[in-house]
């Protein structure tokens, strides 16, 4: 692993395999970890990048502004500072809003883009079914976020995790070594939910994004999340939808063979 200075923050990142370039970009309270599984296999065909993002694990714990935008446009500056640009872009969770986010703004970056389960809530209209759903997730979200700045950084990382994004009994099926960073990146995750804008896109620009794009969702995710990434995908009328058998919120860990294939032949075919 090593370090990039980027914007004022040095990002911990790491490059493996040969191939065109595949960015991947992690969720919120996670760090690269998370894509350990699957980099194996996709080094095996691509330049692959995985990275911290700006106030997690072995990056700057500098927040910047305190807003989505300082994400994306730390993934732009290390994907240019590092040649990744264009390249093929993958995100789960918030590290997917940060890359829908980004394709909005700079489309030019990207050869493809792959979304696992954006949280962007914003997007559900009030009269959506879907809605009371989403208004108990971001009540969910709210609590986590009350404890973590309260102190309690444990148990609002807790209660997020079982009670927002991977549900019951999740939080003592994580690793040890899991949970720890989970519970020291929780003011990072914190800092993000305190953006106004963090979970809104504007979707009169998100349809114009015309590179191939690939959105999913998991089948045995919680049930705010999928119709997220749905009305998404009503926007993006050049995207490809597609539901994740068996999988939640971060199919790179529960199904990593599974995820691998899908982005070895989703790309292929584009």
């Amino acid at each position: 692993m090593a370090r990039v200075r980027v914007r004022g923050a040095e990002l911990f990142h790491e490059v493996v395999g040969e191939g065109e370039p595949l960015v991947l970009v992690h969720g919120g309270l996670t760090d690269h970890y998370t894509w350990q599984a699957v980099v194996p296999a996709l080094a095996a065909s691509f330049r692959v990048l995985v990275y911290d993002r700006r106030g997690h694990s072995g990056s700057t714990r500098t927040l910047g502004n305190g807003v989505r935008r300082d994400h994306e446009d730390d993934l732009a500056a290390l994907m240019e500072t590092l040649g990744f640009a264009p390249a093929h872009v993958a995100g789960n969770s918030f590290g997917a809003s940060t890359a829908l986010g980004l394709a909005v703004r700079r489309p030019g970056l990207f050869r493809s883009l792959i979304a696992h389960e954006p949280p962007l809530l914003g997007v559900i209209r009030g009269d959506d079914p879907a809605h009371v759903l989403v208004r108990a997730a971001q009540e969910g979200i709210d609590t986590a976020v009350a404890l973590i700045l309260a102190g309690e950084e444990s148990e609002g990382v807790r209660r997020f995790t079982e009670e927002v994004a991977l549900g019951p009994g999740s939080w003592a099926a994580l690793p040890a070594r899991v949970r720890a960073a989970l519970v020291a990146n929780s003011r990072a995750f914190a800092h993000e939910q305190c953006d106004p804008g963090w979970a809104s896109l504007d979707l009169t620009r998100l349809s114009g994004f015309s590179a191939p794009a690939l959105l999913t969702y998991g089948t045995e995710s919680l049930p705010w999340l999928p119709p997220v990434t749905v009305e998404l995908s009503r926007s993006m009328r050049q995207a490809e939808l597609r539901g994740l058998e068996g999988a939640g919120h971060v199919p790179q860990v529960s199904h990593p063979e599974m995820y691998a294939e899908m982005v070895r032949e989703f790309i292929a075919a584009v």
